[in-house]
């Protein structure tokens, strides 16, 4: 077996994402849905370490013993992050093998975001290591081939997302903002998730574009803005009472991400988003308190390139 100290390597903290606002636009021909969103990367992370061989590409997972029974992660080439290497490689015509490593932080089913941000960190470490010279537009184009989340975390921040999701413009900055996000047991499939929305006859809407004026003129009052198409589809008992516990102990507003099933309060105290996150895991729900976060990649200093 090779020695892989030996082989240039580098580690990424990858971060998960929240949608401040989510609706669903439309369905379009090919199947696939428009959507109008804002994203914000969020302070919880994924640790992603990649390391060249001269041989095949390899992932592995640690997973959280509180997600592991009811979020199993696969491992070899069921993996978003092996396709995104496989579709690196097979693009710029390298010939160099991998090994990947993911240390799961961010829950899986949950609307975060997971497996896209720990797809996005394999092509930027891939693209360090080898030097391929590849843009941020070019990975972009690169990511959304694997999942529509996934271009976004090139850019990171707060950022209007439309289309099917590969079409990213930053917004005003809404960094430093304190949250409680917590998901119970239940897990939603995005594809389910999308057939419910098909079947609303009056979908809910948020309004994205006031959202967007209020992040630039009057950000304190943002949280009137967020809003989430998809909670009246999947309609989760878990969902609706981590939201009346978050508004109960004082968040300013609490909605699901994604297409479920974690939920995000607004808290304007660390103290208070802390009382509320020991409460809710006191219920047995996964609980962080974090913030808001400027960028999707954090690279620990003695885990650089080489």
């Amino acid at each position: 077996m090779a020695d892989t100290k030996a082989l240039p390597s580098m580690t990424v903290k990858t971060a998960a994402k929240i949608n401040l606002a989510l609706d669903v636009t439309g369905r379009l021909p090919d199947g696939y849905h428009a959507i109008e969103s804002v994203f914000q990367t969020v302070g919880i992370y994924d640790t992603v370490s990649v390391t060249l061989t001269g041989g095949e590409i390899g992932v592995s997972c640690a997973v959280r013993r509180d997600f592991s029974k009811n979020d199993p992660i696969p491992a070899g080439k069921g993996n978003i992050a092996y396709k995104a290497a496989e579709l690196f490689y097979e693009t710029t015509g390298l010939q160099k093998g991998c090994i990947i490593h993911i240390s799961k932080d961010i829950p899986s089913q949950a609307g975060m975001g997971g497996g896209s941000t720990d797809a996005a960190a394999v092509l930027y470490c891939l693209n360090k290591l080898t030097g391929a010279g590849l843009d941020e537009g070019q990975l972009t184009e690169m990511g959304a081939k694997i999942g529509a989340d996934v271009p976004f975390f090139f850019t990171g921040g707060t950022a209007y997302v439309s289309g099917i999701g590969e079409k990213i413009a930053p917004a005003a900055d809404y960094s430093g903002r304190i949250l409680v996000i917590a998901k119970g047991t239940e897990g939603v499939s995005t594809a389910q998730a999308y057939r419910s929305i098909d079947e609303l006859e009056t979908p809910y809407h948020p309004d994205t574009a006031g959202l967007l004026r209020a992040l630039e003129q009057s950000p304190d009052e943002a949280w009137r803005y967020f809003g989430n198409t998809f909670e009246a589809a999947v309609q989760l008992d878990e969902v609706d009472r981590l939201k009346s516990a978050m508004l109960n102990k004082d968040a300013l507003k609490a909605n699901m991400t994604g297409s479920g099933s974690a939920v995000f309060g607004l808290f304007e105290s660390r103290e208070a988003a802390d009382i509320c996150a020991d409460k809710l895991r006191s219920w047995g729900f996964w609980a962080e308190v974090c913030e808001t976060v400027p960028e999707s990649f954090i690279i620990p200093e003695q885990h650089a390139v080489w």
